[in-house]
C-alpha cells in the first residue's frame, strides 16, 4: 500500500502532478488541433513534459540524493542556495554586517570614490561598551588641518634612489587576478594621484604600463617576468625590466596573508599567449608558483639576494613583504641583516585578514598571524636589533578606512596598502565570485563582454577620489589628536576595551621593547625563546 501511494506523497508529488498535466495538455492538443487554444495548451503540453522528464532523470541519476529522494521540487533547494549570498547581502545585512567588509564600510568606500556625501547621522551604530570597541583619543588643544599628501621617504643607507611614496597606496593584485580595464583603471588614478601602485606577483603587464602611474614590481617565487626556461631566477631579464622609471621600487614576496606557504598553479589550458608573454612561461605546460624561492634557501642568502635586487635594479628601494609565521624565522633574518651589513629598504607585513583571489579554506582562515600582530612584532624586532630607523614598514590587511590607516601606524607601520578597498573603488560589490571568472562588475575576470562593463576613465577618477578622500579623513583625525604627520602616532594614541568595565591602552596591549633590547638580552616572553631559537644560517630553529 505505502508503494502505491508513494506518487502521491509530498516527495514524489511535484512529479505526479507535471506527469498527469503532461498527459492531459498532450491529449487535449492533439485531440482539438483546431482550437483557438491550441498553441497555448501546446506549450503547456511541453513545458510540463519537460518538467516530468526532468523529474525522471531525477530518479535515476546518482550524484544528487536529495533530487532522488524530491524529484523537481528539490531543484528549488539549489535555486535558493545559489541565490543564498545575494539574498542575504540585499534583504537581511545590516549596517555593521557582512564579510569580509561591512555594508558600512563598502558604502563609505563608494561615497568617496563617487564624491558624494559620506556622513552618517544620528550617532554611532556600534556598540562602545562591547568587548573588543576600540577608539582614538583626541586633543583638546587640536592642531589645523595637516597638509593631506602625507608622504614618507623609503630607502636606506646602501639605496642611491629612494622612493617619496605616498603613506596610501594600492597593494599588490596582479594582472589575471585582476582583469586589463582595472588594472588600468587603477594605475591611471595611481598616477593622477601620485601614489603607488604594486603589480602582484603575475609581473609588469602592458595595463600596468598604460597610463604610467608608479610601480612597486613584486617578485615572487614563479618570478614571472624575470625567469629562465626552468623557473629560476633570471638577472637580466629582472635587470631589463627593473630599470625602467616607472618601476619605483622592487618587492620579493616571501609569503600573501591569506594564503603564506602555499603555491599557486595556472592550468597550461588557461596560459594565453598574452599571459605567456608577460610572465614568461610557456604555453604548452602550467604556470607554477612554488611555495618556496629557489633563489635562496637561508636568511643570509636571503638579504644577499635583495642586495643583488637592489643593485640590477641601479640603487632603486629594494624590500620584502611576508606574513609572519614562526617567529623566530623573522628573526633569523634579522640576524642575518645585522652579520652581512645588509638590510632591505622596506619590509611590507601582510596580514592572515588579507585578501586573494582563491585560497583553501584553512589556510585563509586559520594560518598566519593577523596584521595588528604582525605588523608590531616586526616593528620591535627591528627596535629590538637597531635596525627600525634604517628600514620603512608598509602593512596591509583589511585596510580601508582612515582609522585603519591610523591604527596600523600606532603599531609601527609607516605606511598602508590596500587592495579591496581600492577594488570597492573600482566598483566591485563583494559578490564573493573572485574565484570564479564571472566578476558581475569585471574587476576580477578575464572575459572581455564582462570587463567591458569597466569604463577606464570613470573608474581612474574613483581610484583617485578615493585616495583623496581617505587621506583628507586620515587628516582630520591626525589634526584632531593634536598631531601633525601620522608618523607622530603611537600606541598611546588608542585604547580598547576589554571588558564592560576594563579599558586598556594600545601601548599595554602592545608593549614596546626598548633600542637594542634584543642584542643585550631580553626578557620579553613574545621575544626571549624565539631569538634564542633564531639564527642567521638557517630558517630552522636551533634544536
Amino acid at each position: 500500500m505505502d508503494t502505491i501511494l508513494l506518487p502521491f506523497s509530498r516527495r514524489f508529488i511535484a512529479l505526479t502532478i507535471c506527469t498527469v498535466l503532461a498527459v492531459l495538455f498532450a491529449s487535449v492538443a492533439i485531440t482539438d488541433m483546431d482550437s483557438d487554444l491550441f498553441g497555448l495548451v501546446l506549450t503547456l503540453a511541453l513545458v510540463f513534459t519537460a518538467l516530468m522528464l526532468l523529474g525522471l532523470w531525477d530518479l535515476v541519476q546518482k550524484n544528487h540524493a536529495v533530487l532522488r529522494n524530491y524529484p523537481i521540487s528539490a531543484h528549488l533547494r539549489f535555486l535558493l542556495e545559489e541565490i543564498r549570498p545575494e539574498m542575504r547581502q540585499y534583504f537581511f545585512e545590516s549596517e555593521k554586517d557582512g564579510k569580509p567588509f561591512s555594508r558600512d564600510t563598502r558604502a563609505l568606500i563608494y561615497q568617496r570614490a563617487k564624491m558624494v556625501l559620506d556622513k552618517r547621522p544620528f550617532g554611532t551604530q556600534k556598540d562602545v561598551y562591547d568587548n573588543g570597541y576600540e577608539w582614538m583619543h583626541h586633543s583638546v588643544a587640536p592642531r589645523p588641518h595637516a597638509e593631506e599628501h602625507f608622504r614618507i621617504s623609503i630607502g636606506g643607507p646602501d639605496c642611491a634612489r629612494p622612493y617619496s611614496a605616498s603613506v596610501f597606496n594600492i597593494s599588490a593584485m596582479s594582472f589575471g587576478a585582476l582583469s586589463p580595464n582595472a588594472i588600468r583603471a587603477l594605475n591611471a588614478g595611481a598616477n593622477k594621484g601620485g601614489f603607488a601602485h604594486d603589480t602582484g606577483e603575475g609581473g609588469v603587464s602592458p595595463y600596468h604600463r598604460e597610463n604610467g602611474g608608479d610601480l612597486i614590481w613584486e617578485v615572487g617565487s614563479g618570478y614571472f617576468g624575470c625567469r629562465t626556461r626552468d623557473g629560476r631566477f633570471d638577472p637580466e631579464a629582472f635587470a631589463r625590466v627593473a630599470s625602467e622609471d616607472q618601476i619605483k621600487m622592487v618587492e620579493l614576496k616571501i609569503s600573501q596573508g591569506a594564503k603564506p606557504g602555499h603555491g599557486g598553479v595556472l592550468p597550461a589550458a588557461k596560459v594565453s599567449e598574452e599571459i605567456s608573454q608577460i610572465r614568461g612561461v610557456s604555453m604548452d605546460e602550467d604556470c607554477v608558483s612554488p611555495p618556496y624561492h629557489k633563489a635562496f634557501s637561508t636568511p643570509i642568502e636571503m638579504m644577499r639576494f635583495i642586495a643583488e635586487m637592489r643593485r640590477l635594479s641601479g640603487g632603486k628601494p629594494a624590500g620584502f613583504k611576508l606574513c609572519i609565521g614562526h617567529p623566530w624565522e623573522f628573526l633569523a633574518i634579522c640576524k642575518a641583516m645585522l652579520a652581512t651589513g645588509i638590510t632591505p629598504d622596506f619590509i611590507v607585513v601582510d596580514g592572515k585578514e588579507g585578501g586573494t583571489g582563491a585560497a583553501p579554506l584553512e589556510f585563509m582562515d586559520h594560518l598566519g598571524m593577523p596584521m595588528r600582530d604582525g605588523i608590531n612584532f616586526v616593528h620591535n624586532a627591528l627596535i629590538g636589533v637597531g635596525l627600525r630607523d634604517k628600514i620603512k614598514l608598509g602593512a596591509s590587511g583589511k585596510i580601508a578606512t582612515a582609522f585603519d590607516m591610523a591604527r596600523a601606524m600606532a603599531l609601527g607601520a609607516d605606511w598602508c596598502n590596500s587592495a579591496r578597498g581600492f577594488m570597492f573603488a573600482l566598483g566591485c560589490i563583494q559578490s564573493l565570485s573572485c574565484h570564479t571568472d564571472r566578476c558581475p562588475t569585471g574587476v576580477t575576470t578575464q572575459e572581455p563582454n564582462r570587463y567591458r562593463a569597466l569604463v577606464v576613465p570613470d573608474k581612474a577618477e574613483r581610484v583617485y577620489n578615493y585616495h583623496r578622500a581617505t587621506l583628507h579623513a586620515l587628516a582630520e583625525l591626525i589634526a584632531a589628536a593634536g598631531l601633525d604627520h601620522p608618523q607622530d602616532i603611537r600606541p598611546y594614541h588608542f585604547s580598547q576595551r576589554v571588558s564592560p568595565s576594563d579599558v586598556v591602552s594600545f601601548a599595554q596591549l602592545y608593549p614596546m621593547l626598548r633600542s637594542g633590547e634584543l642584542l643585550q638580552g631580553t626578557d620579553d616572553p613574545r621575544f626571549k625563546q624565539a631569538w634564542a631559537m633564531a639564527r642567521a644560517e638557517s630558517f630552522a630553529p636551533v634544536a
